[in-house]
C-alpha cells in the first residue's frame, strides 16, 4: 500500500465511505466575522457520526481492507476519538478491535469505544506510551495497526472534508485546521492543492503540545514534552518518520499555538454565540481567530474546521462558568 495520498485517493475515499458518514454542514459564525472583520465559516464535524472528523479515515481504512478481503483485527492508539471511530468501523465490517488509549483520556470517549464493541487498553500514562503498546501488541499478534495520522487511508478520509469545504464555499481565502498528528491537515492540504490551489492552510496548536511548530523550527521531528491540555485529541509526540511532516511542510502556510486560557474561552464563546458545543481540540482553531494569532484575515472567507464535541459534561460545565 503506497503511503503516497493523491487527490485520487481522497475521491475514492469519499465514494467509499459515503454510505456510513455524514456530509456536515458549513455554517457562518456571526461571532468570529465580528472578531476577525473577516466572513468565517465553521465546518461541523461536531456533529459528524460519532460527533468527530476522525470517522472519515477509520472507515476508510477499514472498508478498504474489506474490498481487498482482508479482515485483521485491528489495532489502534487513540486519546479517544479515532479509537472510537474505528470501533464503529470494526463492527461495521466484522472485525474485532483494539484500542489502546491513556488512562486519562476523557471518561466520555473510554465508554463510547467500548460500546461500539472494541476491547480497551485504557492503562498507558500518556499517548506516546498508547501508541507503543498498540504497536507492539499489533506486531505480536499478527492485527493491522491503523495509526490515527500517519495511515495513508486515514490521511486520504480527512482529506474529504476539504473536498466538501471547497465544494461548499468556492470563495474560501482560509482555511484553519487543529493539529495534532497532522493526518486530517494533510488530507486537507492534498485536497486544497488540486482544487484551492490558492487558498491559505493554517495549522492550529495547543501551546502545550506543539510538535509540528518545533518539527518546522528544527526542520525535522524532534521530540518534546507534552504537556496537559484541555485539548486532550491534539497532545503527545509525532512518531519518528511521521509521513504527515513532509505533508504539513508541502501545504502547510503558517502553524499557530494557542494557550489553554483561549482554548477554554473558545468553548465558551461557541455554546454562547454559535450554539455549538466542541470539545478542546475543536476549539483551537476559533481560539486563534479570536485571539488575533492569525494576521491578514480581514476581508478574507475563512473556513474553520470544528472537529469534534466529545467533552466531559463536567469539563464543559467549567468552560462555560
Amino acid at each position: 500500500m503506497s503511503s503516497t495520498v493523491s487527490i485520487i485517493a481522497v475521491l475514492e475515499a469519499r465514494r467509499r465511505i459515503a454510505p456510513h458518514v455524514r456530509r456536515t454542514a458549513l455554517v457562518r459564525s456571526p461571532w468570529l466575522s465580528r472578531a476577525t472583520g473577516a466572513d468565517v465559516w465553521l465546518k461541523l464535524e461536531s456533529q459528524q457520526r460519532s460527533n468527530a472528523f476522525k470517522v472519515r479515515g477509520a472507515f476508510n481504512a477499514a472498508l478498504h481492507l474489506a474490498e481487498r478481503g482482508e479482515r485483521p483485527t485491528l489495532v489502534t492508539a487513540s486519546a479517544g476519538n479515532h479509537g472510537r471511530a474505528l470501533a464503529e468501523a470494526a463492527a461495521v465490517t466484522g472485525m474485532p478491535c483494539v484500542v489502546f488509549t491513556p488512562s486519562d483520556a476523557p471518561r466520555t470517549k473510554l465508554d463510547a469505544i467500548q460500546a461500539a464493541g472494541a476491547r480497551l487498553e485504557a492503562a498507558s500514562p500518556n499517548y506516546d506510551a498508547a501508541e507503543q503498546a498498540a504497536k507492539d501488541y499489533a506486531a505480536s499478534t499478527d492485527g493491522c495497526f491503523v495509526s490515527a495520522y500517519t495511515h495513508p487511508d486515514v490521511i486520504a478520509g480527512g482529506g474529504t472534508v476539504g473536498l466538501e469545504m471547497i465544494e461548499d464555499q468556492p470563495r474560501l481565502d482560509v482555511v484553519v485546521v487543529p493539529m495534532g498528528g497532522g493526518g486530517l491537515i494533510s488530507g486537507i492540504g492534498v485536497a486544497l492543492s488540486q482544487l484551492a490551489p490558492g487558498c491559505r492552510l493554517i495549522g492550529v496548536e495547543a501551546e502545550a503540545s506543539e510538535a509540528f511548530g518545533t518539527a518546522r523550527r528544527h526542520g525535522r521531528i524532534t521530540a518534546i514534552d507534552p504537556q496537559p491540555t484541555i485539548a486532550d485529541g491534539l497532545g503527545g509526540n509525532l512518531e519518528p518518520g511521521a509521513v504527515t511532516f513532509e505533508y504539513v511542510q508541502r501545504h502547510v502556510g503558517e502553524i499557530v499555538a494557542v494557550d489553554e486560557a483561549s482554548i477554554v474561552s473558545a468553548i465558551g464563546d461557541l455554546a454562547g454565540h454559535d450554539h455549538q458545543i466542541a470539545e478542546g481540540a475543536a476549539a483551537v482553531g476559533p481560539a486563534a481567530l479570536a485571539a488575533g494569532r492569525i494576521p491578514d484575515l480581514a476581508g478574507r472567507t475563512i473556513g474553520v474546521v470544528l472537529t469534534g464535541a466529545n467533552i466531559d459534561r463536567a469539563r464543559l460545565a467549567r468552560c462555560l462558568a
